[in-house]
C-alpha cells in the first residue's frame, strides 16, 4: 500500500511532541518548586483552561476525587488555586507569575530564619556529631 501524505502531516506530529515536551517541562518546572506530581498536574491544568468543577478537573486527569481536593486544599494554602464561593465550588489558578513571586519571597523568609539561627544551628550540630 502507497504511503498517503495526507495521512501523515510532519507539523501536526511536531506540533504534538512540542505540546508534549512543554508540558513535561511545566510538570517538572512546578515539582521542582516543591509541588507534588498531582498537584503540579492540577496547576497546569487550571492554568490551561477556565474555571473548572471538581468533577471535571478529576475526570479529565482521570484521579479520584479524594486526592483531587486534598490536592486543590494544598494548592489553595500554596495561593496557587482559587476557588469560588458558589457550590459547586470552581477552582482556578491564580497567575504563574504571582506564583513565582510567593515562592521567591517564601524561600528568602527561610534562607533569612537559617542565616539568623546559623550559629545556633552549627553549635547543635557540632554537639550532635561529637555525641556519636
Amino acid at each position: 500500500m502507497p504511503f498517503n501524505h495526507s495521512q501523515f502531516s510532519f507539523s501536526s506530529a511536531l506540533k504534538r511532541m512540542e505540546i508534549r515536551l512543554s508540558r513535561e517541562w511545566m510538570l517538572k518546572t512546578l515539582e521542582n518548586l516543591g509541588l507534588k506530581h498531582l498537584d503540579a498536574q492540577i496547576y497546569i491544568y487550571l492554568a490551561q483552561n477556565d474555571p473548572q468543577k471538581a468533577k471535571a478537573i478529576a475526570e479529565a486527569l482521570e484521579t479520584y476525587k479524594r486526592q483531587l481536593y486534598r490536592s486543590l486544599k494544598s494548592l489553595q494554602r500554596k495561593g496557587m488555586v482559587s476557588a469560588s464561593q458558589e457550590r459547586p465550588a470552581l477552582f482556578s489558578a491564580v497567575s504563574f507569575d504571582k506564583v513565582l513571586d510567593q515562592f521567591i519571597k517564601a524561600n528568602r523568609e527561610e534562607a533569612q530564619r537559617i542565616e539568623e539561627n546559623k550559629e545556633q544551628i552549627l553549635s547543635m550540630w557540632k554537639s550532635k556529631v561529637l555525641e556519636t
